[in-house]
């Protein structure tokens, strides 16, 4: 029994010992030997500064799947070591000569760097296939070596290459620097390379990092947008550009309940995958919420909406055009120049877009009130949606505007928006009177193995309920009846729509006569949306109404969206004509 306490002494003091070794080792690692070790590290571990990680992107499927957006490739470096290539005393054109047998080299390019004797590396080749990697590891040559790297991809190419954006560098760090990939940088990157190293290397290469723990952010992030709503969308896109040889295209489709953004496109667009090529950075702008325009007589539709809840207005509420108005000792007309009678109707100003109408309405509302409701619309506030640099619309106007310039925010000039603002407050009509945030996340796949759903609640009630039936029952009447004499009105939907046109401000003052940028906003079905579509092209040539440019794209991509997501009908067509036997 006397023996068992000193049995446990000894093994106390064998632990104790054992502990100070491990100290002291690790000590010696860190401290004394550091550097020989980190050399030997930066060969071990992939070459270091090459290999990279970070979070994918997804698309959302209709099905539920997720379709890779943004990801990760693995390959491998191709490199060289000059200071072992001389000391080795190799040939070097027999070395070239084998390894160009193998995976095509520069020559001039090869010597110029083996000849560089006092530099230990330097890199021949990137993103080799691990077919040829193996290769050329198996030549054995020393100062030749192989290393693993991973690399960012993008395997729709151009698509949506707008909102994904891309990862770039500013200064040493590389990060994203456009899209989703800058917005959500903290969730997507990496704080480690993520390289493979064992378990002791682990422990030894960094103490802090492998006793710290704490909860990480960095994940995968699932979109809204809808890969072949995108592909469709973005193809409607480059017809409108090439036929009308307009200076760029844009288009969104959206929920107007729920703000979930299904697809946003810009024509022209660039490969994600080789970025670098394009000599004008000026492309890689998201004009849906960096730029903004003055939209036109999609505006209209607002504006009847606000004469319509204020109770200025009623659909039998009736106005004499006299086709012209002047204030503040400025002219303004309709579109064509003329008065289209007396007793007119308010469904006439939305079906043969007045100017004078929209200005009757606003006239009725008062100037005030008006304004305020515009900025409740959220014209005057940026939306919140998930991509960097929104920008604010220029909206003074409606705050301490005169007679003239209320009576333009009317009709969609002398204010201007941002697409995204605009298809927000364009989604209050649609959806029951309420704002929306637009967004294009739906959920967050945390690395640590949670995930969060991403939602937004909805806002401000801005119009009521009866207002916003009203007024999609009078956008409705427009596609039947109006929207090229109602020859596009589909039978068993209801569809709700208004075109606009507006004339592009010239710099030195004034508007251009000749310049237009043509927008085109609509909902389907009309009284329980599932989608509304905005688009807008800007200075196409040779053609004045946005009825001629978009139109046509307007109803494709709802014929497409009607049979891709199987919306069942809400009307019943009217019955097919008589036929009499002579």
């Amino acid at each position: 029994m006397s023996d068992a306490p000193n049995r446990l002494r000894l093994l106390s003091i064998a632990i104790f010992l054992f502990a100070l070794f491990l100290i002291g080792r690790l000590y010696y690692l860190q401290v004394v030997d550091s550097g020989t070790y980190k050399i030997k590290a930066e060969h071990q571990y992939v070459a270091g500064a090459n290999f990279f990680n970070r979070g994918s992107i997804f698309f959302s499927a209709k099905d539920g799947s997720e379709v890779p957006a943004a990801s990760l490739k693995t390959g491998f470096i191709l490199s060289i070591n000059p200071e072992i290539l001389t000391k080795s005393g190799a040939n070097l054109e027999e070395v070239y000569s084998k390894i160009n047998s193998i995976y095509p080299l520069e020559k001039i390019d090869f010597l110029f760097k083996a000849q560089k004797t006092k530099d230990p590396y330097e890199v021949l080749a990137n993103h080799l296939d691990v077919g040829i990697a193996d290769k050329i590891q198996a030549l054995k040559i020393s100062g030749v070596s192989v290393f693993e790297e991973k690399w960012r991809v993008y395997p729709g190419f151009s698509m949506a290459s707008h909102t994904i954006g891309f990862m770039g560098y500013k200064g040493d760090d590389l990060a994203g620097r456009y899209g989703l990939e800058r917005y959500y940088e903290p969730v997507l990157v990496r704080s480690g390379d993520g390289a493979y190293v064992n378990f002791f290397a682990e422990i030894f290469s960094d103490i802090k990092k492998s006793v710290t723990s704490g909860q990480s952010l960095e994940g995968d992030i699932v979109t809204t947008i809808e890969p072949s709503v995108e592909s469709f969308l973005e193809q409607d896109l480059v017809k409108i550009n090439t036929q009308y040889h307009s200076e760029f295209t844009g288009g969104i489709v959206i929920d107007p309940k729920t703000g979930e953004i299904y697809a946003m496109a810009l024509d022209p667009t660039f490969d994600l995958n080789n970025t670098q090529k394009e000599k004008n950075s000026a492309i890689f702008r998201n004009k849906f919420v960096e730029d903004r325009y003055e939209m036109g007589s999609i505006v209209k539709a607002i504006t009847m909406s606000i004469g319509l809840d204020s109770g200025a207005v009623t659909p039998q509420t009736t106005y004499n055009d006299p086709g012209c108005l002047t204030m503040n000792k400025k002219t303004f007309c309709n579109y064509d120049g003329k008065s289209h009678g007396n007793n007119l109707k308010m469904q006439v100003i939305l079906d043969k877009s007045l100017n004078t109408g929209a200005t009757f309405v606003e006239q009725q509302v008062g100037n005030r009130k008006f304004g305020d409701y515009m900025l409740r619309f959220g014209m005057g506030s940026t939306t919140g949606i998930d991509l960097p640099n929104e920008g604010n619309s220029l909206v003074s106007n409606l705050k301490k505007g005169n007679d003239l310039e209320y009576a333009q925010a009317s009709f969609g000039q002398g204010i201007a928006l941002t697409p995204i603002v605009t298809v927000r407050a364009l989604s209050v009509l649609a959806n029951g009177g309420t704002l929306i945030t637009p967004h294009l996340v739906k959920e967050i796949n945390y690395k640590i193995g949670t995930s969060k759903k991403i939602s937004y609640p909805l806002g401000e009630q801005i119009i009521s309920q009866a207002s916003s039936e009203q007024i999609s029952r009078m956008l409705t009447e427009v596609v039947d009846t109006a929207l090229k004499n109602g020859q596009v009105r589909l039978p068993n939907y209801s569809v709700a729509a208004k075109t606009g046109t507006a004339q592009l401000a010239d710099p030195s003052g004034g508007y251009y006569t000749d310049r237009y940028l043509h927008s085109f906003f609509g909902y389907f079905p009309s009284y329980d949306p599932r989608f509304l579509i905005f688009l807008y092209t800007y200075y196409p040539k040779n053609v004045q109404y946005a009825s001629e440019t978009l139109t046509d794209t307007f109803i494709d991509m709802t014929k497409f969206l009607i049979n891709y997501y199987n919306i069942p009908p809400d009307r019943e067509a009217p019955p097919p004509p008589t036929v009499h036997a002579l």
